[in-house]
């Protein structure tokens, strides 16, 4: 696989920090970055609502650095003055790329017409992306699902339309809104969209290993992938892509890298914020990246009753001090299947 291009952004490895809601924080992408693979970066997805409002939350989500480049700002909504309005904001806060998000399955977005609700509304979803193109000079871009359902896949018609709208890359996600993040996600319906148009297209849903991403590069020949909770999973998971894609042998971390991701990870959160709120996403993390560790699920315990900084440091010194004098934490097992994450609710406003 080779690199390709947004509009004139090139995006190089071809390899796409996924938005997930609650997640790719400054601090989640300052992490990801670090390791290194990760050909653009977005933001959580943010609410034009909270945005046109002049929300200070909403303006800590646009926040970025110039290493995370390309970046791009995901905007979710359905009134399309404060669409128009947010895809200003995000121009003017320095983006590279401006994505509309209409793959959000939560309840509360979907049922005020935003995230995979446009899908059940072409006619305002295409009146959002004209008017946003007409406003903005840096590229457009979608992030879609399957359909809303079983009974209205609509993807392909959806990305025809976003490419007669202007659009400049389509990212699917393929399971329908009522899947949510049960079942698998549909590759076969990327290669129906590459097939369909002649914009980019890029691939998400189930990316956890270089082989699975290595087999649907080639299956549907798409121009890009997008991962999410396999990142969460496997931090280093771009890198290991890239090298193979490049003809290295796949970066494999040792203990020491995995011990130094989660302290750096916290790191980042208190420079960042409250202890309180740096504990929970703490927490959060570990519900993921303790899938691969030995003693996983006891170590993970321990974490979730952690209560202060002083306590989250000295279990992780624990954990890691045991497992490198070769000796047993709990089960010693390794799980295999990480605690499913629906990365659209915790933020969803």
């Amino acid at each position: 696989m080779k690199p390709f291009n947004i509009g004139d952004i090139e995006i190089n490895p071809p390899l796409v920090l996924s938005p997930m809601a609650g997640v790719t924080d400054y601090s989640f992408r300052r992490l990801l970055k670090k390791r290194g693979g990760v050909g653009m970066t977005v933001s959580e997805f943010i609410s034009v609502e909270g945005m046109t409002r002049n929300s200070p939350q909403s303006k800590r989500m646009m926040r970025f650095r110039e290493f995370e480049r390309p970046f791009a700002i995901q905007i979710f909504g359905a009134n399309v003055r404060r669409m128009v309005m947010a895809a200003e904001m995000a121009e003017e806060q320095g983006a590279d790329i401006l994505d509309v998000n209409c793959g959000c399955p939560a309840p509360k977005v979907v049922k005020k017409g935003g995230g995979s609700g446009l899908l059940q509304n072409l006619p305002l979803l295409k009146e959002i992306l004209v008017e946003i193109k007409k406003s903005i000079s840096i590229p457009l871009t979608l992030k879609i699902r399957a359909g809303f359902d079983d009974t209205d896949r609509n993807a392909v018609e959806v990305s025809k339309m976003a490419e007669q709208c202007g659009v400049q890359h389509v990212a699917l996600h393929g399971r329908t809104r009522q899947q949510r993040y049960t079942g698998l996600a549909d590759w076969g319906l990327v290669k129906q969209i590459k097939d369909a148009v002649s914009i980019p297209v890029s691939g998400n849903g189930d990316v956890t290993s270089v082989e699975f991403a290595l087999e649907k590069f080639k299956e549907t020949g798409c121009d890009g992938i997008l991962i999410g909770r396999g990142a969460m999973q496997n931090p280093w998971l771009f890198r290991q892509i890239d090298d193979v894609l490049n003809g290295r042998d796949a970066y494999q971390p040792t203990l020491e890298d995995k011990q130094e991701v989660l302290l750096e990870f916290f790191e980042y959160l208190r420079e960042d914020m409250p202890e309180k709120a740096a504990l929970g996403k703490m927490k959060q993390l570990a519900g993921q990246f303790t899938k691969g560790l030995r003693g996983g699920a006891k170590f993970r315990q321990t974490l979730y009753h952690s209560h202060s900084a002083k306590e989250i440091l000295e279990n992780i010194g624990i954990y890691f001090d045991t497992l490198n004098k070769g000796g047993t934490y709990g089960s010693n097992e390794v799980e295999k299947d990480a605690e499913t994450l629906d990365s659209c609710e915790a933020a969803a406003v």
